[in-house]
């Protein structure tokens, strides 16, 4: 069965005020549709317009999630650093010494973590609520 073209020929000229459009582009902006012609359309032949919904709650979910992220990515790229530089040590002196250090800064590490689960915790206990 061959597929027909359809092409849209014919004009439809309106005026509307500005209260009108501005109705008109507010729904086109959250609806899914790409083109204005497109929204119009489907609400002048009735067809189903599929709509954005907002979450805030979730999208503020996100946002936390993204910022814990980074400082996950930013713990793990410290982690891989020590870890090399480490690995390129030969002498069990500046070992000895690495290590000490290391032993400073794990603490830092380790209420970093405890602070990122403590966020997670809240997010997830806030957002289960709603």
């Amino acid at each position: 069965m061959s597929e027909q073209k359809h092409n849209r020929d014919k004009w439809l000229h309106i005026r509307l005020t500005q209260l009108e459009f501005k109705k008109i582009h507010k729904g086109f902006s959250n609806s899914t549709k790409r083109k204005i012609s497109e929204y119009v359309r489907a609400i002048l032949l009735e067809k189903p317009i599929t709509v954005y919904t907002r979450n805030q709650s979730f999208d503020d979910f996100v946002a936390e999630l993204i910022l814990l992220r980074r400082e996950l990515n930013a713990i793990g790229n410290n982690f891989n650093q020590s870890v090399k530089k480490l690995n390129a040590m030969d002498d069990t002196a500046e070992i000895k010494i690495w290590a000490l250090l290391n032993e400073k800064s794990k603490p830092v590490l380790f209420k970093k973590i405890d602070e990122i689960n403590e966020k997670l915790a809240q997010i997830s206990e806030k957002w289960l609520q709603e």
